[in-house]
């Protein structure tokens, strides 16, 4: 997923987070594992959190890299959120929180970082755990849901039986941008008749507008970049 052009800023701390964003501005860039961007930032979290510090760890634990996987790419490395207990912790305490009282029967992880942040929010939960996965990667029969990208499209895929009629479902990914594997995300489960109560992400970018594909599934975030 890319990002094209404008500010983006992120959780009252100087970090330009995106799991790609293009280059089109100038920008000071460090050569520190932190990208620092001279521009304003501000905070959005659910009005159910309150501000302590850990949505500083958890932004500050996220470092970017610069041209990677082409030139003019900003990438969004959460490896270092990972390497930070206590940031990855955080992310998914905050989560467990959220959901622990709702009744969620399962647990959706979009490939791949859904794969990091699903499985420890469903034992948190009680929720068993679904993978929703790029096609031939899972072994059993399965169903499929085509979405949109950039340049042409891809599928995600889900194991049939995996998912039951009235099964209450949470759907996680790291980040969401365009909405596209959301989107493909919540047909896939409806289809099978599950009820979908929210998407959770760590971060949004929300002037690519990706939430208006959800078709009003709630959606949870913990940082807003814009």
């Amino acid at each position: 997923m890319f990002c094209h052009g404008g500010a983006l800023t992120i959780a009252r701390f100087p970090f330009l987070y995106c799991r790609g964003f293009k280059l089109e501005n100038k920008f000071s860039v460090s050569h520190s594992s932190r990208v620092r961007v001279s521009l304003s930032t501000r905070i959005k979290m659910s009005a159910s959190e309150h501000a302590d510090d850990r949505l500083q760890r958890i932004s500050s634990s996220i470092r970017v890299i610069p041209n990677f996987p082409k030139p003019g790419i900003m990438f969004q490395d959460i490896t270092t959120l990972l390497l930070d207990h206590k940031a990855f912790r955080d992310t998914i305490d905050i989560l467990v929180e959220r959901y622990k009282d709702k009744n969620i029967t399962v647990v959706a992880g979009v490939e791949a970082r859904g794969f990091i942040f699903g499985p420890p929010i469903a034992l948190g939960i009680g929720a068993k755990f679904v993978p929703l996965r790029k096609p031939k990667k899972l072994p059993g029969e399965v169903i499929s849901e085509e979405y949109s990208l950039e340049y042409g499209t891809d599928r995600m895929e889900m194991h049939v039986g995996a998912v039951q009629p009235g099964d209450r479902a949470l759907v996680v990914d790291d980040l969401i941008a365009t909405g596209g594997t959301l989107c493909a995300a919540l047909k896939l489960l409806e289809r099978v008749g599950a009820e979908v109560f929210e998407c959770a992400c760590i971060i949004e970018l929300p002037e690519l507008k990706g939430r208006d594909k959800l078709k009003g599934t709630p959606l949870f975030i913990l940082v807003e970049a814009s």
